[in-house]
């Protein structure tokens, strides 16, 4: 019995010098970091919306302060951020698109020009959850325009997903396919008027 104790012990000891490696959250100024060096990206995406429904598309991505989400067909939506606002253009509406600034939604603290997540008041809450880590972050100055939950793993650094809550406290979940970074992206495709142009609004 002493061998096979010896090695019980043994194995349980790897264990638990294993577990704060592998539970190891990562630290705020790497995920800034790795934010601060994503210039252009594009991904599918899967998002779940408030009322449960489902949706899929394409997202990119140009820091600073640009973002456009195509909806997948027969879907003809599109909701992008550019020079300053965000604009949603609904395909079953002839209607020029509902617009507001950018920076009144969480998901400007990732497109912002200097992501410093170490700012007072910024992170709410910073964990790690199933291997991946969990950052929630607000506008310090305005709490009350919501938040974002970013998901990211490590080795190497990437953004997985993202959990933004509105002022009213309805959460919209966006799944990231995978992530390809450096990509071309041309500046028309985060031109609100140039969209409404395309579509003879």
């Amino acid at each position: 019995m002493k061998p096979f104790r010896t090695l019980l012990a043994s194995a349980v000891a790897v264990t638990l010098f294993a577990l704060p490696a592998a539970a190891e959250k990562l630290p705020l100024s790497e995920i800034s970091r790795y934010l601060n060096a994503l210039t252009t990206a594009q991904s599918d995406f899967t998002q779940v919306n408030p009322d449960g429904s489902v949706s899929t598309g394409e997202v990119m991505i140009h820091r600073p302060g640009r973002v456009r989400f195509e909806y997948a067909k027969p879907d003809r939506s599109v909701v992008m951020a550019g020079g300053g606002q965000v604009a949603v253009f609904d395909a079953k509406s002839n209607q020029s698109p509902e617009q507001y600034p950018l920076s009144r939604t969480p998901l400007s603290i990732i497109l912002q020009q200097n992501v410093d997540l170490a700012r007072a008041r910024m992170v709410v809450a910073h964990t790690e959850q199933d291997g991946a880590t969990h950052v929630v972050a607000q506008d310090p100055d305005h709490p009350d325009y919501g938040s974002i939950d970013m998901i990211f793993t490590a080795n190497p650094t990437q953004l997985r997903q993202w959990i933004i809550t509105d002022n009213a406290g309805a959460k919209t979940t966006v799944i990231l396919g995978e992530l390809e970074t450096g990509v071309s992206l041309g500046s028309s495709l985060f031109s609100i008027p140039l969209e409404a142009q395309r579509r003879g609004l």
